[in-house]
């Protein structure tokens, strides 16, 4: 059985609901899983490396501080989350090579595409911290679903 966000809202009145802020990307529509979250800012290095590990069915959630000027995660990262078995990816800022991510089985959303790559190496950033974007906080070992009518997120699974 397929979980909806609309139903699981429904169900869970407790479950924050994020902003609808996000373009949905990638091969999957729907994705679900626990969260691993990360804080970066236009420098996609800890995405790289993290993506290349092993996924396990989570969810990466990344705050990119809302930039629009580069493209955080592309169709590399995307081969890479997929193959290592990822979830899906929801990023605070942007993403790039949509045709690419569309090819991958992986969810992705992201506030737009950009053309420019993210730099590397210039900004440090840091690993398994809440974040807070799109009106949720995001928590290490939480719970998030995203389908095509949004995102939210449970202290646990549903």
């Amino acid at each position: 059985m397929t979980l909806s966000t609309t139903d699981v809202s429904d169900a869970h009145p407790e479950a924050q609901v994020c902003d609808p802020v996000f373009r949905a990307f990638g091969g999957r529509a729907a994705f679900s899983g626990p969260i691993t979250t990360l804080k970066v800012f236009e420098d996609n290095s800890m995405i790289r490396e993290i993506v290349q590990t092993p996924g396990e069915g989570r969810v990466l959630v990344v705050d990119g501080g809302g930039s629009l000027r580069c493209g955080l995660f592309g169709g590399n990262l995307a081969v890479a989350a997929a193959r290592n078995g990822w979830a899906g990816v929801v990023i605070n800022g942007c993403a790039r090579d949509a045709d690419e991510l569309d090819a991958e089985p992986i969810g992705i959303r992201a506030l737009a595409l950009h053309p420019r790559r993210s730099e590397r190496g210039l900004h440090s950033g840091q690993a398994g911290l809440p974040v807070n974007f799109a009106g949720v906080v995001f928590r290490e070992g939480e719970w998030l679903l995203a389908d095509r009518d949004g995102v939210l997120v449970l202290p646990t699974a549903p």
